[in-house]
């Protein structure tokens, strides 16, 4: 029976245990790196996509993602805490649903944590590229910009994306410790730039703009909290790095629930700024009954002529609202710390989808030469090679607001996995010791599984689409490699492991 084959939680510590990274990352660490994964495109960008989908709503969207991010952390808490290994809600619902939902969830993340990273590299893209245009004063020419903009953009391909996809990855591959002190410094610039934004914009404020508040009614705002749960998305990952933490049944639920924590509070503050300074109107069709949709070619029309004039349409959001309340050169300090900064997101994104390959590959559901690790970093190069090129393939030629769906939906279904894999537990295994226990957990965990179908059920129709079909293909690697080749199918223990 496929739902049979259960990997004991004990079987899965001693494996980590006798095939483990190196353990270097602190509590301090894990927070920068949490806050270094959820502060980025979310913000930085997608607060337009977000505006032209709820206007002044999208406050809301953002109090509604966070809660159910919220609900989702402290059981991602409880399984990082209790179980202390890389592979996140992959590892978790192994132990606790069997392979073929692990699969099904591990393939998801795939989904999230790749996708995630090309939309992060497009967004850092979009800022770099707007700051050189108003460095210059002037608008870079066609042929230049061709090659900024994938095709559904109008351009050709995306460089700029393409490239901090790959310098990411070199940077991966030098080793973990390395990479989490430049996500620090980073997160520091990125930090530093929310609070001037804050600073600068909500004494700007107008209440005015906040009416009317809710243009498109509740489904409006149900769409925006559906994409801005990708500004949320990176806490997770924090627990992907559980194998190569120190002291982790104290140190991971410091950096889960922390950094979502610090990053909810900066998110109300700036989209309130953005909201009050500058207004958040979304782009009605000519008949002014229906708000265009996000990332159609019909907005790209719209805001080709409406670019200086709606925050919907801006590629860089908040150096854009900076400029219009008097804040020029403020601004253009806002896009160079976000150029500085965003990496930091595609860095903890790669970082995560490569352990997630890693432990797959240790479980055989995968090929082993996935969890070889470099002689020198003791870092997994092949699949952070790997993972390195199809992010750059993806941000080269597809928009940030399609990859934040879908990277949202296979998100949604790994937090859903984890709630629900809690509770099964709870039954299962009662006397287990949790160092981090959720809290009324017969009340969170449920809320946690029902507020991701909720988000999951409020995407775009084609990005479900997508899914399902991404979904049929993981099936379908899944039974002609992973049914035959997991370790448990080939009864080989922990000891016989290649």
């Amino acid at each position: 029976m496929i739902f049979g084959r259960v990997k004991p939680l004990d079987a899965i510590l001693e494996t980590a245990k006798k095939k483990s990274l190196h353990r270097s990352l602190g509590a301090f660490q894990l927070t920068m790196l949490g806050i270094g994964a959820i502060i980025g495109t979310g913000i930085f960008v997608l607060t337009a996509e977000a505006a032209q989908k709820a206007g002044p709503g999208m406050m809301l969207s953002f109090i509604i993602a966070a809660c159910v991010c919220g609900v989702a952390a402290f059981c991602y808490a409880e399984m990082a805490a209790m179980v202390p290994v890389s592979g996140s809600a992959y590892t978790y619902s192994y132990a606790v649903m069997g392979e073929l939902v692990a699969w099904m969830v591990g393939w998801a993340l795939i989904l999230e944590y790749a996708v995630a990273a090309s939309a992060v590299s497009v967004g850092w893209s979009g800022y770099v590229v707007g700051l050189i245009e108003h460095l210059t004063g002037s608008h870079l020419p066609a042929s230049v910009l061709v090659f900024t903009k994938g095709p559904f953009n109008g351009g050709i391909i995306n460089l700029p994306a393409a490239f901090i996809a790959l310098l990411i990855m070199s940077l991966l591959i030098r080793g973990t410790k390395e990479s989490a002190t430049a996500s620090a410094i980073l997160v520091v610039i990125k930090i530093t730039a929310l609070s001037l934004f804050i600073f600068l914009a909500i004494p700007a404020m107008k209440m005015e703009n906040f009416h009317p508040f809710a243009p498109l009614g509740f489904s409006g705002i149900s769409a925006a909290a559906a994409s801005i749960f990708f500004a949320y998305v990176g806490f997770d990952a924090v627990s992907t790095a559980a194998e190569e933490t120190k002291d982790p049944q104290r140190n991971m639920p410091i950096g889960l629930v922390g950094s979502l924590a610090i990053c909810t509070l900066f998110y109300m503050l700036v989209s309130a700024g953005v909201i009050g300074g500058v207004g958040a109107q979304p782009v009605f069709d000519a008949a002014h009954q229906h708000a265009l949709p996000a990332g159609s070619s019909e907005m790209a029309a719209a805001c080709s002529t409406l670019k200086d004039s709606h925050v919907v349409c801006s590629n860089e959001a908040l150096a854009w609202s900076l400029r219009k309340i008097g804040w020029n050169k403020v601004g253009n300090l806002i896009a160079l710390a976000a150029g500085f900064a965003l990496p930091s997101v595609i860095l903890m994104m790669i970082f995560g989808q490569t352990r997630i390959f890693f432990v797959m590959s240790r479980d055989g559901l995968l090929p082993g030469f996935f969890a070889k690790v470099h002689p020198r970093f003791k870092t997994p190069y092949i699949v952070t090679v790997m993972t390195g090129l199809a992010v750059a393939t993806f941000s080269a030629f597809f928009p940030v607001g399609i990859l934040a769906d879908i990277s949202n939906a296979g998100t949604l279904f790994a937090f859903a996995m984890v709630a629900i894999a809690v509770l099964v537990l709870r039954h299962t295994d009662p006397k287990r010791h949790r160092p981090f226990k959720t809290p009324c957990v017969y009340l969170i965990a449920p809320l946690a599984a029902l507020g991701c179908l909720y988000l999951f059920v409020s995407l775009p129709l084609m990005t479900l689409k997508m899914f399902f079909g991404w979904t049929v293909v993981g099936l379908v690697v899944y039974f002609l490699y992973g049914y035959r080749h997991s370790n448990i199918a080939r009864n080989i223990s922990d000891d016989e492991e290649a």
